[in-house]
């Protein structure tokens, strides 16, 4: 009997290989759905920055967000400062309408003396304290889904979340429905 299962023994173990793969990724990962490899603690230290406050709406969420860090982006060559790192925007406030967030270009040093920016903008410093990084790859139009995941994830860990989250753009969709969209989610916790 025991040559007949250390036998079988390599071929049970291919079977759950095969088993494991062919789950969805809520089965393999717990119910949020969440790779816990690919979630990250990070203390995030505070930062210069760039900044410009707005708000969106539901509707199209990318559409003002692209258009802030571009008037960010552009102001940093208009004013030669000097950026560092990918633009973030930290969203501060949301409801069923829409959100009011924060974008920032992260800068290599408070500029001193502080330059004259132009209206609405100001230097400001990034959020800081403990996060849990996410990421995000595919379409804008599908970050939804990442973040139900999010949610799910925290609750299967029992972790308490701020009303503050950064999404740090590694690449910058124009629209919701671009491929390739990169985006690093940072959720702070209580």
């Amino acid at each position: 009997m025991t040559r007949l299962i250390s036998r079988l023994r390599p071929l049970m173990a291919f079977a759950a290989l095969l088993f494991v793969t062919a789950l969805p990724a809520k089965a393999q990962f717990g119910l949020s759905g969440v790779d816990p490899a690919q979630v990250v603690t990070i203390e995030l230290a505070a930062r210069p920055t760039l900044a410009l406050s707005g708000t969106g709406d539901w509707d199209d969420p990318l559409k003002a967000v692209v258009a802030s860090v571009v008037k960010l982006q552009e102001e940093v060559v208009k004013l030669g400062l000097k950026p560092v790192g990918k633009p973030i925007v930290a969203f501060v406030d949301t409801d069923d309408k829409g959100f009011r967030y924060e974008a920032m270009v992260p800068l290599t040093e408070k500029p001193e003396p502080a330059p004259a920016v132009s209206e609405g903008l100001r230097i400001a410093t990034s959020p800081a304290g403990k996060t849990l990084r996410f990421q995000h790859r595919g379409t804008y139009e599908d970050i939804e889904t990442t973040y139900e995941m999010i949610t799910a994830y925290l609750d299967e860990k029992g972790l308490e979340a701020q009303n503050l989250f950064v999404e740090e753009y590694l690449t910058l969709p124009r629209t919701a429905e671009e491929e390739g969209a990169q985006v690093d989610i940072y959720v702070f916790l209580k």
